[in-house]
């Protein structure tokens, strides 16, 4: 097994022997059993921190690069024009704390943008009020990393409706909805 070690940020194509194409729920863990795309066994020992994006490379101890993937999994790409019209879906989207990943049209001669998340049907209809388009398709899913993103996880996995405190200092409330996850 090539045990990989170190994380080396952004890297060329051309710099890896091999990728590995992962979905972002694995990207997220610094300990993993994997196979990589030509097909060998790899073991990540990372140190715990941010999430591994698309086109990062990482060492083993050998020596050897691997360049990650971020891979094809269930997405919704929500569309919209307007630049105002993009912030107020981000900021409606990012205040139910989801991961988004954002980005430019470049298939659009206007001045069109989209976020993209993983599917969950009250984010649906709350981006179709505001007006975008919406298309369920498989895609790449590498969400912005944050402000905070020092290797934290800023996740909830439970329902609150009370005022509290989050390690980076920023003090807020928010209110979910039942049955809604994160």
């Amino acid at each position: 097994m090539l045990k990989l070690i170190e994380r080396l940020g952004p890297i060329d194509e051309s710099a890896a022997s091999d990728t590995l194409t992962l979905p972002f729920e694995a990207r997220m863990r610094g300990r993993l059993k994997a196979v990589s795309d030509a097909g060998r066994e790899l073991g990540l020992f990372l140190e715990r921190g941010p999430v591994l994006r698309d086109g990062e490379g990482l060492r083993a101890e050998s020596g050897e690069v691997i360049r990650v993937r971020a891979a094809d999994e269930p997405a919704v790409t929500a569309r919209i024009e307007g630049t105002l019209a993009l912030a107020r879906l981000c900021y409606h989207l990012g205040n139910r704390h989801v991961q988004l990943a954002i980005g430019g049209d470049e298939r659009s001669s206007r001045d069109q943008g989209w976020v993209r998340f993983p599917p969950d049907h009250v984010l649906e209809e709350l981006a179709e009020r505001l007006g975008a388009t919406l298309e369920h398709h498989q895609a790449p899913f590498d969400p912005e990393p944050g402000a905070y993103s020092q290797g934290e996880d800023h996740s909830h996995g439970h329902r609150h409706s009370h005022g509290h405190n989050h390690d980076h200092g920023q003090s807020h409330r928010h209110d979910h909805e039942p049955g809604h996850a994160h």
